[in-house]
């Protein structure tokens, strides 16, 4: 497997990041109400972070969380069934956990 690109971000862009993934996720749950499963599935993914978890209890489970809702995430554009609502379910909360990790450590990095 080839390495993933990785760039470092300067701080005040990684609140736009999390603004972006604030966005992804409202649209993720507005889905699943409207029942839309495929589309609240995708809009819940993310990627890299296991590259950086070596070393890091925090960092592997929040890869693991990660590596849950890719498999999820490749499920729906790959396979010829549709997602069903526990699914969708499973991958929101999956990405809501992420996200929130994520804005705790953008917290963390101004202080």
């Amino acid at each position: 497997m080839s390495k993933p690109k990785a760039h470092a971000v300067d701080r005040a862009k990684s609140r736009t990041y999390l603004a972006k993934a604030d966005q992804f996720l409202a649209s993720a749950g507005a889905a699943i109400t409207d029942a839309r499963h495929d589309a609240a599935l995708l809009l819940a993914a993310a990627d890299l972070l296991e590259s950086i978890a070596r070393g890091s209890d925090e960092l592997h489970e929040q890869a693991n969380q990660l590596r849950g809702l890719l498999k999820l995430k490749n499920l729906v554009e790959y396979e010829d069934r549709r997602t069903t609502g526990r699914e969708a379910e499973t991958g929101f909360k999956r990405a809501e956990r992420l996200a929130r990790w994520a804005r705790t450590q953008v917290e963390r990095s101004r202080s």
